[in-house]
Formats: C-alpha cells, structure tokens, sequence
C-alpha cells in the first residue's frame, strides 16, 4: 500500500509542533501558553528527508495550514503531494499518478502519543525525556527522547525562537537512522483559514483507493 511521506511526516511533526516543548526549563511557561492558546497557523515548509543508509537527501517544499484538528500539508516541489485532514476523513492525493487514498483518521492517528494530542490532553512529560541543548543560530535546540519509541520515531529534535515561543525546525528520526527535517518559514499564527482549505473531492479521472473500510 502507498502511503504519501506526507503522511508519514505529518504524524510525528504534528505531535511536535504543538506543545511539543512544554516541559523543557526556561521556555517551558512561554511555549505551553503560547501553544495552548494556538486555533490555527499556516507556514511554508522545507523538508529534508536523508536515507541513513546512502546518505541521499531529498529536499520538498510547500505550505501547510492548521485549524485546530484539521490539517492541509501541500507538497508543491518537486512532485506534488496533498495531504488533507478533515473532520471526518485523510486524504492523501499524488496529482502526477492520479491516486488518491482515503482513511479514517483513526488509522492515520493510531500512536498513543497523537490520539493524545488530538484529543487536547497531551502530556509530554508522561511520552518524553527532554533535554536542552543550548542555541544554534539563535533558537534553543531541545532533544526528544520517547519514552516508549516507535518505528517512526525514536527520536527528535525541536529548534525553538526563545523570543517568541515558536518553533522554526523539526528533526525526526527513525528506526532506521533515517532523518526527516522540516523547516518552517513565514509563520503565521492564528489566521483565519478558509473551511474548504480541509476539504476534498477527488478530481475527475482520480484513481481513489479506499483504505478506510480496513480494520
């Protein structure tokens, strides 16, 4: 089965670019009301994802919008990937094959760590070790160590802006060593997103794969 590596990304980023960095020190108080407070943004992004085995990098870019537990992640360069959570279903669109696939959010969600998150009732300090690790180019490095590692995820790193309690960089590391690195850029916070931004309606011709029936 296809899955999108927006979707794989978005799984792990999103546990993250919430309150991610809630417990660490002095930024603790700052980035917990700042996050809390948080209905909505939009960013642009660039992505990195290096093959720990090769050492290949594959760079991507585009935009992603949040509305409190609905998402849009698109994938403009090199290839574009659609990537929509909406109330009720995800949706995962490859524009070039014309293949979109369809889940539940819940299976899309099924880490311990999101459902919390989704839910409004995470608590970093019950899923993570965090350590601080100084500054680099002006933001605080802090480490993400998982109390109970996944595949996806065994562990990160978060760059945050000391001055306003936001993050500008992810790093996630897999199983594998393999490490996919976001960067956000132009980040606008609680702007009002338009409701059909996390809608989707396959276009004519689409291929549609509907995964959501699975158990």
């Amino acid at each position: 089965m296809r899955i999108g590596k927006s979707l794989i990304v978005f799984a792990a980023l999103l546990a993250l670019l919430l309150p991610a960095a809630a417990q660490a020190n002095k930024l603790t108080d700052a980035i917990q009301k700042r996050y809390d407070s948080l209905s909505s943004f939009q960013t642009d992004f660039q992505q990195e994802l290096t093959n720990a085995a090769s050492g290949s990098v594959e760079k991507r870019s585009g935009k992603i919008w949040f509305k409190q537990s609905l998402v849009r992640w698109e994938t403009l360069k090199p290839e574009k990937e659609l990537l929509v959570v909406g109330q009720n279903a995800v949706w995962n669109y490859f524009e070039a094959d014309k293949v979109a696939m369809k889940y539940r959010t819940n299976q899309v969600f099924n880490s311990k760590t999101m459902i919390r998150f989704l839910s409004g009732k995470a608590n970093l300090k019950e899923d993570f070790k965090i350590e601080e690790q100084g500054t680099e180019n002006g933001l605080t490095k802090l480490r993400l160590i998982p109390k109970e590692p996944e595949p996806t995820m065994v562990l990160a790193y978060i760059w945050v802006d000391p001055k306003t309690s936001l993050l500008g960089r992810v790093l996630i590391v897999d199983f594998f060593g393999n490490g996919n690195q976001v960067t956000l850029t132009n980040l606008q916070m609680d702007k009002r997103a338009d409701a059909k931004l996390f809608e989707f309606t396959p276009p004519p011709g689409t291929q549609v794969k509907d995964n959501s029936k699975q158990q």
